[in-house]
């Protein structure tokens, strides 16, 4: 920003906003510092914001709405939001329909993901989400839809390696987002695998295991479900549930919120 020194009252403003539920008008803050000081004033904005506050704002939007915070969240500060996405999950969602909650998610993951055509910004988010606790936790949980077709990918991507390409023989629409993570990190797509196949400890292994889809017959390996990662996410929320803020509950800022 051309003056340093307006960067914390816009990082009040737009903290402010996004508690109060005005997502709307944080977005409109967003736009208008755009207009005056460029692209960089959104992304020191989003640089500075408490995680719990970026992820409340970024919940709010998925691949079929227009953000201006999607689009310039730096990498680090979209990883950090990742640990708090699950805060206000309810035991009842999770019970009743954990199915739709990661549906949820992915469209949040994916949103951010491919929100642009810049491949080296597309891998240093998948590279910085991935290299967490969290991030393993929250990627498990999108491959956890799609158990067969991880395990024929882990094959493609053992046998290809960086070469994969998008075209592959699965048609489920988590595999590209898989496939990107293999590309961007090794580290961090086996970090994902293992989360959701404990049994294993390496690639080579996964990509031998032959999945069932017989519900009545047991599989040959340890599977974590998308319930239970989804529990895991949500207990690996650094503060309590809480204590973590609801949108549109208006408090104000400094009044432990978040401790």
């Amino acid at each position: 920003m051309s003056e340093n020194s307006n960067l914390p009252a816009l990082s009040k403003q737009i903290s402010e906003l996004v508690l109060a539920g005005s997502l709307s008008h944080a977005e409109q803050a967003f736009s208008e510092a755009v207009e005056t000081h460029g692209d960089l004033a959104v992304v020191e904005v989003l640089s500075t914001l408490a995680p719990q506050v970026t992820a409340l704002h970024l919940s709010g939007f998925d691949g079929g709405k227009t953000s201006l915070a999607t689009l310039l969240v730096p990498p680090k500060a979209w990883a950090d939001s990742l640990a708090f996405f699950a805060a206000t999950w309810s035991d009842d969602m999770i019970e009743d329909d954990p199915e739709r909650v990661a549906e949820t998610l992915f469209a949040h993951v994916h949103g951010i993901v491919f929100s642009a055509d810049d491949q080296e910004r597309r891998a240093e988010l998948l590279m910085e989400a991935s290299a967490t606790d969290h991030g393993a936790t929250v990627f498990a949980i999108l491959f956890s839809m799609a158990p067969k077709e991880m395990l024929e990918l882990a094959g493609e991507v053992l046998a290809k390696g960086p070469y994969i390409t998008s075209q592959t023989s699965s048609d489920s629409d988590v595999a590209p987002l898989a496939i990107e993570l293999a590309k961007a990190s090794e580290d961090g797509w086996d970090r994902a695998l293992f989360e959701l196949f404990p049994d294993f400890r390496h690639s080579g292994d996964i990509a031998d295991a032959e999945y069932t889809d017989d519900p009545d017959e047991e599989q040959q390996f340890l599977m974590r479900s998308t319930k239970e990662l989804l529990y895991r996410l949500r207990k690996q929320v650094p503060s309590s549930r809480s204590n973590v803020p609801k949108r549109g509950a208006r408090k104000s800022i400094g009044t432990g919120i978040f401790s």
